[in-house]
């Protein structure tokens, strides 16, 4: 279009220089120079225009980068770890057998002996047994009470999961899309961890009551053996 117009403009200049030619007064008129120059202007200001666009669809290039890589302004690791803290809090106020697995196989040990020699007397045995049926009660009530944590905690994932959904679809560039899915990736695996911690205090719970029963039938049989063996009742030494 550009250079059709210009074919133009040349032409109708041409038309108005023919009549002077013939005039000795007038200056000469060199179409061929003039449409080159014209051709010329014309081609300087297409590269000119085309400089402009790439500087524009640079500064778009940036911007885009810019967003790309603007940080999302919010964090759920505070919340998650309180959670966490709060679940943890609870298992270091187990009572009974220890979850450290040194003092484990110290209380272990004490409370669940292999046998029985003489200088245990049977008070001391009813003794014991009523302090491991103790630590077994305890250890139930703890399942509840990481169960009753985590139903909250629970509860309380549902408001952030919303938040980080929120933040996920409104990201304005990759990074903060990649920010809030990593929080997103971290509150499930929160979560697994939490079931990962009520499944330890549940079989610990299980297991130290399976235990306490064995235990009780080892300590019936050594009352036994040492009431046959005597041909005395139980004479509480």
């Amino acid at each position: 279009m550009k250079r059709a117009s210009l074919a133009a403009l040349v032409a109708a200049s041409l038309i108005i220089a023919a009549p002077q030619a013939g005039y000795a007064g007038w200056p000469v008129f060199d179409a061929t120079n003039y449409t080159q120059n014209m051709l010329t202007a014309a081609r300087a200001l297409e590269q000119i225009n085309n400089q402009i666009q790439q500087l524009q669809n640079q500064a778009t290039m940036l911007q885009n980068m810019a967003r790309n890589l603007q940080r999302l302004d919010f964090s759920s690791l505070g919340q998650m770890q309180g959670a966490l803290n709060r679940i943890d809090g609870l298992m270091m106020q187990a009572e009974g057998l220890s979850f450290d697995l040194t003092q484990l196989d110290a209380e272990w040990r004490q409370q669940y002996p292999d046998s029985y020699d003489a200088s245990i007397g049977v008070n001391d045995m009813a003794t014991a047994a009523r302090e491991r049926w103790q630590n077994a009660m305890n250890a139930f009530r703890q399942t509840m009470r990481v169960q009753s944590q985590i139903v909250e905690n629970v509860r309380a994932d549902q408001g952030l999961l919303t938040d980080l959904v929120n933040q996920s679809q409104g990201a304005v560039g990759a990074l903060q899309a990649q920010q809030a899915a990593n929080q997103l990736i971290a509150l499930s695996t929160k979560q697994q961890m939490q079931i990962q911690t009520l499944m330890a205090t549940h079989y610990r719970s299980q297991a130290e009551d399976a235990a306490r029963k064995a235990q009780s039938e080892e300590a019936a049989r050594e009352t036994t053996k040492r009431f046959l063996g005597s041909g005395s009742a139980y004479s509480g030494n």
